[in-house]
């Protein structure tokens, strides 16, 4: 997908995420609106659903607290950022293995000022011959750092 095309896309989804569901809470109250955390941390995924599609691993993995208490929850338990690196690297051995990522029905449910849960769903789309589509559900605590908000845990489906 070339720079521009792809630069169009993100700042309609951003936009969709961010802007419409303001608009829509102005006419309707019972509507919530989007408070500065959520769309933080809704950043972070877009971030990181970007990094993906250009085929930059080490920028996805920018999304995660580099940390050896962060859990990944696939078919097995990764304890630290690096078994998960390893799988992510196993898994997705180049670009055409990566595929393209979208991120759909994010919902962030704030617990208190440094922590979040979000839940979503997935879906990767790639050729048969690199495994062909793959989608799923997630659910992900972010944790507020220093270094911005971060992922501590991510149980994937």
């Amino acid at each position: 997908m070339p720079l521009r095309s792809f630069l169009r896309t993100a700042a309609l989804a951003l936009f969709a995420i961010i802007l419409l569901p303001l608009a829509a809470s102005a006419q309707d109250p019972q509507l919530k609106t989007a408070t500065q955390q959520e769309l933080d941390v809704i950043k972070v995924l877009l971030a990181q659903e970007a990094s993906w599609n250009r085929g930059d691993l080490e920028g996805f993995i920018q999304g995660y607290k580099s940390s050896p208490d962060t859990l990944f929850i696939t078919r097995q338990v990764f304890r630290g950022v690096d078994g998960m690196i390893e799988e992510y690297r196993h898994n997705y051995p180049n670009r055409a293995a990566m595929g393209t990522l979208g991120y759909s029905d994010l919902e962030v449910h704030p617990l208190d000022e440094r922590f979040a849960v979000v839940i979503g769903k997935y879906h990767l789309e790639r050729n048969k011959k690199e495994g062909g589509n793959a989608e799923g559900i997630f659910s992900l605590v972010f944790e507020k750092t220093d270094k911005g908000w971060k992922i501590i845990l991510d149980h994937t489906t």
